[in-house]
């Protein structure tokens, strides 16, 4: 049950795709977001836990469409930098992300996400940096 958006027209990539994504509130005046996600057991490590590398797609999976969505779809910022801290092992199932820009320049910008389990706990959260680009979107306007 996803919320309209700037996303509704906008080809989700195959790997957000496959970790369930979709948007279930947006604020682009606050530069907020908040995404859904589903893993079932394919996203294990040995000890039964989703690997640490999904938990870190799904923060940057939510704080990427922050960056998109605050900017009216006009910039595309590729990670550059990520500092991710895994708070507590999360077990497969639903999960939210929560994201908001930070600091959004004209080269560089900086945003925050955290990601919670269905039980609302926090299980991770990171702080990133971009690379600020034109969109795609922003250059099909143009012509």
């Amino acid at each position: 049950m996803g919320v309209q958006s700037i996303f509704d027209d906008f080809p989700v990539p195959s790997s957000a795709r496959l970790l369930g994504w979709e948007v279930r509130a947006i604020d682009p005046a606050a530069q907020t977001i908040e995404i859904g996600f589903v893993l079932d057991d394919r996203f294990l490590n040995p000890a039964g836990n989703v690997q640490g590398g999904f938990l870190a797609a799904m923060l940057d999976d939510t704080q990427g469409p922050a960056l998109f969505s605050a900017s009216g779809g006009t910039v595309y910022a590729p990670t550059i930098d990520f500092h991710i801290v895994c708070l507590k092992p999360a077990r497969p199932g639903h999960f939210t992300g929560k994201a908001r820009v930070i600091s959004l320049g004209k080269t560089i910008a900086v945003t925050e996400a955290e990601l919670f389990d269905e039980g609302g706990a926090l299980v991770a959260r990171g702080t990133f940096t971009s690379r600020v680009m034109e969109s795609a979107m922003a250059r099909r306007g143009q012509q």
